[in-house]
């Protein structure tokens, strides 16, 4: 019987605690490996395999890797690969022969399904990716929860939905067959409510948009100090920006405020920037501090005319979540009132105070200004209570609230991080088409051209 030497002190690892350099059998040497994969009972030698001389059980090849040639570890690969090209041909004969041959069968037989699975993942990686799959080919294992099925991949297609935002052009051209009445004189619309996120910045700058785009000169005024309106309509408003803030607090002319929004001929924007956070502490010691946004109003009138361009149609302004001085200027400097109502209960907690607020406002300082429009905003059709809500509305202000109701639309709010409003950027999606909507019974509340 050959020998072979043990390393000193590996008895831990499986091996018999033996002195340096003592020589054991090498029937002793393979039995000892319990432990490291081989079972502790009824095991067969590997040299009782027919080719236990060629392969030996990877779990001892784990031990004696270190002290192995570099040409046995070479070899002993080649014949896992072998092994691993005949498995796939025999199919379920593995099986019968793991019974036969015993754990060592089974050690050699997870060896090669190891190999098996990693020549797949080779042969996959080598292939060009499919976009469809995230990455992988169709042809790829059924496991993998990533592979989806033919129609879903089918709605998947690149060249079937449409990657970046649609220009202006292609949403509904300026100039095109449906325009808008044009009112009579320059309605200035407020769009307030002291409640926070019910939509009244967004509705503010998609109804400016769907009012440009029939047709219409629209101005829209950033009295939020967040800037949001700014960001939506894609102006610059960093602070070196001449902003709204110079027109109320420094007196500078709104002409040189006023930026056009690009894509959207006849759409303007008087950007807010973040010195407008401290205008209400400024504007406590000024004259007149409730009137001055409107006397930059009339100014402005003024110096498109003398530079012999169009009447502004609407003029819409965007306040902030208060009622502060801030949103007294734009009461002062509005005929109408635009309320954003959310579908939810607390929006209608601070409804009453606001329209509280409004008579005060009408009654000492401007006694033209009326609630006109009310706009459902974030309509959730699955549940009840937005049903509830939206009831309860109408039933109170019949005349007030449009028809036209503003879902909850992923789309409006991705719009803004790509400097667009939703119009432009997805006119095809349900809240845009219900913004469109909503303008068109906007424009035709108020005393137009054609009725005159």
């Amino acid at each position: 019987m050959s020998e072979s030497r043990v390393p000193q002190g590996q008895g831990g690892l499986g091996w018999p605690s033996v002195s340096a350099g003592e020589k054991v059998p090498e029937q002793t040497a393979a039995a000892s490996v319990v432990g490291l994969g081989w079972p502790g009972r009824g095991h067969r030698r590997p040299e009782s395999r027919p080719d236990a001389g060629a392969r030996r059980p990877a779990a001892a090849a784990d031990v004696s890797r270190e002290t192995a040639p570099i040409a046995t570890r070479q070899r002993r690969a080649e014949d896992a690969a072998d092994a691993a090209d005949s498995a796939g041909d025999a199919g379920p004969q593995i099986v019968e022969a793991a019974g036969d041959a015993g754990p060592a069968s089974t050690t050699t037989q997870t060896s090669s399904t190891v190999q098996t699975d990693v020549s797949r993942e080779t042969a996959r990686s080598a292939q060009p990716p499919d976009p469809r799959v995230g990455g992988r080919r169709e042809g790829g294992p059924a496991a993998d929860s990533n592979v989806m099925p033919a129609s879903a991949l089918d709605l998947l297609d690149p060249r079937t939905v449409p990657t970046t935002a649609l220009p202006a052009q292609t949403a509904a051209p300026r100039g095109a067959s449906v325009r808008l009445p044009r009112p009579v004189r320059t309605r200035v619309v407020t769009i307030a409510n002291q409640k926070g996120g019910v939509g009244k910045t967004t509705s503010t700058v998609n109804l400016a948009a769907g009012l440009a785009m029939y047709g219409a000169e629209v101005l829209v005024l950033d009295l939020d100090p967040q800037g949001n309106a700014s960001t939506a309509l894609g102006v610059q408003h960093h602070a070196e920006t001449p902003s709204i803030y110079g027109a109320m607090i420094e007196g500078r002319p709104l002409i040189d405020i006023v930026q056009n929004a690009p894509g959207l001929p006849g759409l303007s924007c008087a950007p807010a920037t973040i010195h407008l956070a401290g205008a209400e502490i400024e504007l406590v010691s000024l004259v007149a501090r409730e009137s001055r946004l409107a006397r930059a109003l009339r100014a402005y009138a003024r110096d498109r005319a003398v530079r012999n361009e169009p009447r502004l149609d609407y003029v819409l302004i965007d306040c902030p979540p208060s009622l502060g001085l801030l949103t007294v200027n734009a009461f002062v400097a509005a005929e109408e009132v635009l309320v954003p109502i959310q579908c939810e209960y607390y929006a209608l907690e601070g409804l009453q105070q606001l329209l509280s607020n409004v008579d005060l406002i009408r009654d000492h300082l401007n006694p033209d200004l009326v609630v006109s429009t009310m706009l459902l905003t974030m309509y959730d059709a699955r549940t009840r209570l937005a049903a509830e809500v939206a009831n309860d509305v109408r039933t109170h202000f019949p005349k007030q609230v449009l028809k036209a109701v503003i879902p909850r639309s992923v789309r409006v709010s991705e719009a803004p991080s790509f400097g667009q409003t939703v119009m432009t950027y997805d006119p095809s999606s349900t809240g845009a088409l219900s913004y469109f909507e909503a303008a068109k019974e906007l424009a035709g509340r108020g005393e137009t051209e054609e009725q005159s």
